[in-house]
Order: structure tokens, then C-alpha cells, then sequence
């Protein structure tokens, strides 16, 4: 096989394209790969560039590759559709990842480590859980409006609503009772969900610049701090201070 320079491979759940190019831009392979082969078949070439849509699954695919040796160029998909020459399939899209990665003026999307990714899981989950409760409040409040129960617009003002259906002096049929309460449990699942969620947005890992044992914290817990500010301090500064 000629030395591959640029491999462009079009992600997928199953079935994997990989289009194979020279420094020239010369095609040296046309290739369909089984999920469980495309490791193996990549530890088999030279280290090259191996050029993907910025798409599901693309960071994860990156990073195991990169393992091998491989340099790593995610595209977004915008940047990728002029180059589609034909029809559009697999191939196609293989080779046009491959002719935009050899572009001098491309930009490309870093590739994102695990941790990175998890930071977007949380602020993705958050995004679901918000529309979910703003679904259920609107269902709640369309249902209670069948019965001349209404509230001002605004989250704060549910809890009138939901106070009235746990009311048992309430005039409310109990099959729709029955119901409705399946709907405020739900709610209140999902603000309990949320607020843990934005907790995790607030977490933020920080790493001392050595090892060591902290013998004092310098802030309080819950005060802001300026940025490059001292948070503690470790018991060997003190040793060193001493010497």
C-alpha cells in the first residue's frame, strides 16, 4: 500500500468508511469497516491524519485513535459539504472529510477529553430536565384551567395550583385528582433533579501545582476569590520557609 498521508472516515453506529489519501491527494484506499475492525485496521497503517465530521461519537473515536499515533482533525459538517462532489453517500462523505482536511485554511474542532465531555453531559442534561418541567407545569396549568383554576405566568406561582389539588376540600373530581398528582410528583422530581444538576455546573476541579499536605485553607467556604488567588497552603512551603 502507498504511504497514507490524510484518512477521511465518516463515523457511523455500525458500518465505518475510510477514504484514503496521499500527500498529493492521490486516493490509495476506499474502505468499509465493520465497528469492530476499525481499531485494528488503524493500528495497522503509519501514523497519518485521520479526519472526521465534528459529530456523535467523533471526540470518543478521536481520542482512541490518537492512542495509536494518529493526528486527529474534527470538521465541523458545514465545512465539509462543499467537497461533496456527488450523490451524497458514505463514500462520498468519506472523501470529501478527506479532500477538507488537506485544506491549508481549514479550522478544525479541538479534540475533547473525557472530562470535558462529561462538563457538557451535565449542562445538556439540565437543558432535557428544564423543558421537561416547563412541559409539565404548562400541562398542569392547562388541566386546571378546564376548572377555572388560574395562576400568573412564572414557576413561583405553580405552587398556588399545586397547594389547591392536594387540598382535599377542594372541589375536584378524583379521577382528575388522581392524575394531576402524578403530574406534581413529577414536577417535584424534576426540581429536585435540576437543582443536583446545577450543582454540578458550580463543581470545578482545581490542582495545586505539586504534591503536598495542606496545612491551611486561606478562604472562607462560599467567599469569591480573585483569579491567581492563593486557596491554601500546602505544609511544605513552611518547611521550605524554614530552611
Amino acid at each position: 500500500m502507498e504511504q497514507v498521508s490524510t484518512v477521511g472516515l465518516d463515523l457511523a453506529k455500525n458500518i465505518f468508511q475510510a477514504h484514503g489519501a496521499d500527500a498529493s491527494g492521490e486516493v490509495v484506499f476506499r474502505k468499509k469497516l465493520g465497528r469492530g475492525r476499525l481499531l485494528a485496521f488503524f493500528a495497522g497503517l503509519s501514523p497519518c491524519v485521520v479526519a472526521m465530521e465534528a459529530c456523535a461519537g467523533a471526540h470518543y473515536w478521536g481520542r482512541e485513535l490518537a492512542r495509536q499515533g494518529h493526528t486527529i482533525r474534527l470538521i465541523p459538517p458545514i465545512y465539509v459539504k462543499p467537497f461533496v462532489k456527488r450523490q451524497k453517500n458514505d463514500a462520498a462523505d468519506a472523501e470529501a472529510i478527506c479532500e477538507a482536511a488537506q485544506r491549508p485554511s481549514m479550522r478544525f474542532v479541538p479534540l475533547k477529553e473525557e472530562e470535558q465531555q462529561a462538563s457538557s453531559v451535565v449542562f445538556r442534561a439540565r437543558d432535557l430536565l428544564v423543558r421537561q418541567r416547563t412541559q409539565t407545569i404548562n400541562a398542569l396549568r392547562g388541566h386546571l384551567a378546564e376548572y377555572g383554576w388560574i395562576v400568573p405566568k412564572g414557576v413561583p406561582h405553580v405552587d398556588r395550583l399545586i397547594a389547591r389539588v392536594e387540598d382535599p376540600a377542594e372541589a375536584l373530581p378524583t379521577a382528575a385528582r388522581t392524575i394531576l398528582l402524578v403530574l406534581v410528583s413529577t414536577l417535584r422530581s424534576l426540581d429536585q433533579q435540576i437543582a443536583v444538576l446545577e450543582a454540578m455546573k458550580m463543581e470545578h476541579a482545581l490542582l495545586a501545582a505539586r504534591d503536598g499536605i495542606v496545612a491551611e485553607v486561606l478562604v472562607e467556604a462560599g467567599a469569591q476569590v480573585e483569579a491567581g488567588a492563593a486557596l491554601i497552603r500546602l505544609a511544605e512551603d513552611d518547611e521550605e520557609a524554614a530552611a
